[in-house]
């Protein structure tokens, strides 16, 4: 099809009044004076502008949704607030509680302002006296469960200072306010301001106004993850638990000091300080041959992805599929000639963390426990019995039967292979 030559000069005309609006604009933009100004944040609703495709695709996943506005959503809650059902499933636990059941505060649906997760469980942020707190119930989804969360302390604990860094964009502690309710772009690319201002034309500047992690070294850019995926304290601010202060690109140990196991820490980590919290994979990690071999979590995880996410985990591979993607050379003798071969994650990455139920998170240390482990440490987890198969196996047998299976001899070179 052929354009008309009226065709061509309007076409050539709107071009030129375009492009030159365009100049017009740039030359009105001062880049030092623009470039002074303190950086802010600006929402990932301002990114979508340019970046479309990256921000369907964050809309997929569990970082987009850590925290739902209540007040705007009511469909972000994923269970009914009803406080007979809610203090029945409390009476099971009266045992652990801290107060009695019925004076452990369960909010009215129009008095919660966010919900806290909404796949395996969820929280309820409510606000007392101007402040807000986390309430003291916690829906577990997998189990359809109701459980305490800091029954006799919820009201001493600000959700700005205990959590809001992690869960939320812009969490300011003076103001006690938060400028984007989700991990959104800029919990990972930084604060957004000058980027946003600046001119398309400005190719150089507006490139260095934000943090592409994929172009940090692959420490810095773990450490990313580590600011939220890891327990600790503030070195910055006396109290909070949450790096105040860090961005992307920065060295995260001058911003937040995360604990080590001394002996005492069992409500974190257990005594080979493999930790027990589904936000600590970072600490498990630093432990690692992973670690040590530059294997880093976007090695195995992506953040975003074009198109719908392959797992729920947003890993690159389903299962033991994404180990295999590396571990290629594995055969089938030894330890690896048991029933759960090609079944990696079964063994090095056992289910010894908790989320909403003790058990429910893999470990990130990639370690196989064995059940010796257990016996010189009753308080230690093991691999084998993270299995249903063999949850209730006496240990010593368990590690006899290990032990045959790793033993090298002359004599087992003319055995079949052992199966448990």
């Amino acid at each position: 099809m052929k354009t008309s030559g009226w065709g061509k000069f309007i076409f050539i005309t709107f071009s030129i009044f375009w492009l030159g609006g365009c100049g017009s604009n740039d030359t009105q933009v001062n880049i030092q004076e623009l470039l002074a100004k303190p950086m802010t944040y600006v929402g990932s609703e301002e990114c979508k502008f340019c970046h479309l495709e990256h921000y369907d695709s964050w809309k997929n996943t569990l970082h987009s949704r850590t925290i739902t506005d209540v007040t705007e959503n009511r469909d972000a809650l994923i269970a009914e607030i009803d406080p007979d059902v809610i203090r029945a499933d409390l009476k099971l636990l009266k045992k652990e509680l801290k107060v009695p059941v019925d004076q452990v505060y369960i909010p009215k649906v129009e008095e919660i302002k966010y919900t806290i997760g909404m796949q395996w469980k969820q929280g309820f942020v409510v606000e007392k006296n101007g402040v807000l707190y986390v309430a003291p119930i916690q829906y577990n989804a997998k189990t359809d469960h109701w459980v305490n969360y800091n029954e006799d302390t919820w009201d001493k604990r600000p959700w700005i200072e205990y959590c809001a860094g992690c869960h939320a964009m812009g969490a300011d502690l003076e103001k006690s306010t938060i400028s984007e309710p989700s991990v959104g772009c800029e919990a990972c690319h930084g604060p957004g301001s000058h980027h946003v201002a600046l001119p398309e034309t400005a190719i150089f500047d507006k490139r260095l106004t934000i943090v592409n992690p994929s172009r940090l070294p692959a420490g810095f850019r773990t450490q990313i993850c580590g600011s939220c995926h890891a327990s600790g304290t503030s070195t910055k601010v006396k109290g909070i638990k949450w790096p105040v202060g860090y961005q992307p690109g920065r060295a995260l140990g001058l911003y937040f000091k995360t604990p080590s196991y001394d002996g005492k820490n069992l409500k974190e980590a257990y005594a080979n300080d493999f930790r027990k919290g589904h936000h600590q994979q970072y600490l498990s990690w630093k432990l690692s041959t992973h670690a040590n071999e530059g294997v880093t979590c976007t090695s195995c995880h992506y953040v975003h992805q074009l198109g719908v996410p392959p797992t729920q985990f947003q890993t690159k591979g389903s299962g033991s599929q994404q180990c295999l993607m590396c571990h290629q050379v594995i055969n089938q003798k030894m330890a690896h000639s048991i029933h759960s071969f090609a079944n990696c994650i079964g063994c090095h990455m056992p289910r010894i963390a908790k989320s909403d139920e003790s058990g429910d998170n893999h470990s990130h240390a990639f370690v196989t426990l064995l059940p010796k482990d257990t016996l010189q440490n009753p308080k230690v987890p093991n691999s084998c019995q993270t299995c249903h198969k063999h949850k209730d196996a006496d240990l010593a047998t368990l590690q006899n039967l290990y032990d045959g299976l790793t033993q090298k001899s002359l004599f087992r070179v003319h055995q079949s292979r052992q199966r448990w």
